[in-house]
C-alpha cells in the first residue's frame, strides 16, 4: 500500500476530527483524485457524514467532482435529502445525472424535490433520455442568444450573470431564431473583436454541425472522429437547440461503457462495485451472475455423463477434453470481441450474421487446421496411438470452426433482440464450445473405440 495514501487517509480522518475547515480544504487542494478518492473510501460512514456536513455545499460539491459515480451516490445517501441536494445543485446538470443514476430509485424523487425547480427541471430533462444517447450525456450549461441581438447587448448578459456563467465550459455561443432553431455558432473571438452595435448574426457560421438528441453513442464518437470539435450543439427532430454535447464527455461515456462490458463479462452484474461497499450487497451482485453459470456448467456437463463408458474405456481422453474445450473457447473469444467492437464502431450491423459467420469460418477452418495437427501431434508422442491422434485433432478442429461462428455471430444476435452482447456472449460461447467439444471427442472416440484400445 502507498504510504502516501495512507497518510492522506490519516491525516484527513484528524483534520475531521478536529473540525478544522481551513486546514481540511487546504490540505485537500494538496491531493490528486485519487488520493481524495482512497481516502473517502476508507473513511467511516460517521466520517464521511462529517466531512460533508464540515464543508459548504459548494466545498462538498468539489469532492463529489473527484470520485465515482457509485461513490458520490454513497456519500450523498449518508446525509440529509436535504443537505445532498443542495450539494448537487452546485454540479453541472450532466454530473447531477451521472450521480442520481447511482441512487437508490426511492432517494432520487426525494432529492430532486428538495432541489431549487429550476435545476431539478434540468436534471429531469437529461434524465428522459437514456444514457448511451446524446440527450442522457448532454451539458445544459451553454450561451444561447437570439439571432436579433447586438455585440452589445450578449455582453451586458455576460457581465449580469457572470456568477452563474463562471462553471460554463464556454468556447462557442449558440444563436437560435424566435422559434428555438438553432442558426448559428458564434466564436468567442469573433464576439471580442467586434463592435458593440454589430448584430451577432453577421458574426455567427451559418449551417453549423449539430447532433440529434437521440443519436446513439457510436454516432457521437463517428461525429467526433470526423470533426475536431471540443463539442457541438443538440437539436430535436425540429431543429431546436435542447443542449451541448463535448468530446470529452462522449468518451468518457464510451470508456465507462467499456469498464461496463468488462464488468459483464467477469460476471459483476448491477453496475460498478467496490471494496467499500457491504459485503452482502457486494455477494449477490457477483451470485445472481455465478448462479446462472452453474445451470450452464451441468449442462455442458451432462454430455460427459452420456459418453462415461467410453471415458472410462481410455482414460487419456480425460486428460485432452480440457485443452479442446480451452483453446476453442478462447478461438471463439477471439471472435466475441471483434464483434462487440464491430458493432461498437458501426462496422457490422446485427442483420449481417450470415456475412459474419461465413467470414469467420474461413479463419476457424485455417486455425482449427493448425491447432488440430499440433494437439494430435502431441497425443501421438504421448500414446503413439494414430486414432487417438485422430479423435482429439479432429474434435478440436472441427470445435474451432464452431467456436469462431458462434463467436462471431452471437453478438449481432443479442444485439438485434435488444440483449446486452457483452454480458450474455461469454456463457453462451462457453457453453456450446464446452458441449460441442465434449460431443464432438466422445462421440468420435465411440466410433473408433476398439481402435483406442
Amino acid at each position: 500500500m502507498n504510504d502516501q495514501f495512507l497518510e492522506s487517509g490519516d491525516q484527513i480522518s484528524k483534520l475531521i476530527a478536529r473540525s478544522d475547515i481551513s486546514g481540511l480544504l487546504a490540505y485537500l487542494k494538496k491531493l490528486s483524485h485519487a488520493d481524495i478518492a482512497w481516502a473517502i473510501a476508507n473513511l467511516d460512514e460517521e466520517a464521511r457524514i462529517q466531512l460533508l456536513e464540515l464543508l459548504s455545499p459548494a466545498e462538498a460539491a468539489s469532492i463529489l467532482h473527484n470520485v465515482t459515480g457509485d461513490q458520490a451516490a454513497d456519500l450523498l445517501e449518508t446525509i440529509d435529502v436535504h443537505e445532498a441536494a443542495n450539494i448537487l445543485d452546485k454540479l453541472p446538470t450532466d454530473e447531477q445525472v451521472d450521480i442520481l443514476a447511482e441512487v437508490e430509485t426511492k432517494n432520487v424523487e426525494a432529492i430532486l424535490s428538495a432541489m431549487p425547480e429550476a435545476s431539478a427541471v434540468k436534471a429531469r430533462e437529461i434524465m428522459r433520455y437514456p444514457s448511451d444517447v446524446a440527450g442522457g450525456i448532454m451539458s445544459l450549461e451553454y450561451l444561447s442568444y437570439s439571432e436579433n441581438m447586438t455585440v452589445g447587448e450578449v455582453f451586458e448578459d455576460l457581465r449580469t450573470h457572470q456568477q452563474e456563467y463562471s462553471d460554463y465550459e464556454v468556447q462557442y455561443a449558440y444563436i437560435t431564431a424566435k422559434s428555438g432553431a438553432l442558426i448559428g455558432v458564434l466564436r468567442m473571438r469573433d464576439l471580442i473583436m467586434a463592435k458593440p452595435s454589430v448584430p451577432v448574426k453577421e458574426l455567427m457560421i451559418r449551417h453549423p454541425q449539430w447532433v440529434l438528441v437521440e443519436d446513439s453513442l457510436d454516432k457521437l464518437v463517428r461525429f467526433f472522429e470526423e470533426h475536431n470539435f471540443i463539442g457541438a450543439p443538440v437539436v430535436d427532430s425540429e431543429g431546436h437547440l435542447v443542449g451541448v454535447i463535448r468530446r470529452a464527455r462522449v468518451m468518457e461515456s464510451t470508456a465507462e461503457r467499456a469498464e461496463s462490458s468488462f464488468l459483464h463479462v467477469s460476471g459483476i452484474v448491477g453496475g460498478e462495485e467496490f471494496r467499500y461497499m457491504p459485503v452482502l450487497h457486494r455477494s449477490t451482485r457477483r451470485l445472481s451472475w455465478l448462479s446462472i453459470n452453474i445451470v450452464l456448467n451441468i449442462i455442458a456437463a451432462s454430455v460427459i455423463a452420456f459418453y462415461q463408458e467410453t471415458l472410462s474405456a481410455v482414460i487419456a481422453l480425460a486428460v485432452f477434453l480440457p485443452i479442446i474445450s480451452d483453446m476453442s473457447g478462447c478461438s471463439g473469444n477471439q471472435a466475441v470481441a471483434v464483434s462487440i467492437r464491430e458493432l461498437t464502431l458501426g462496422l457490422v450491423r446485427p442483420s449481417e450474421i450470415f456475412k459474419v459467420c461465413f467470414k469467420e469460418a474461413a479463419v476457424g477452418i485455417i486455425n482449427g487446421l493448425a491447432l488440430g495437427i499440433l494437439v494430435g501431434l502431441v497425443g501421438y508422442l504421448w500414446k503413439g496411438n494414430l486414432y487417438l491422434s485422430l479423435v482429439i485433432g479432429g474434435a478440436l478442429g472441427l470445435n474451432t470452426i464452431i467456436a469462431v461462428c458462434i463467436g462471431g455471430s452471437v453478438p449481432l444476435l443479442l444485439r438485434k433482440i435488444k440483449m446486452d452482447p457483452a454480458l450474455a456472449s461469454g456463457p453462451i460461447l462457453t457453453t456450446i464450445t464446452d458441449m460441442c467439444g465434449f460431443f464432438l471427442t466422445l462421440s468420435l472416440a465411440s466410433i473408433m473405440l476398439t481402435k483406442l484400445l
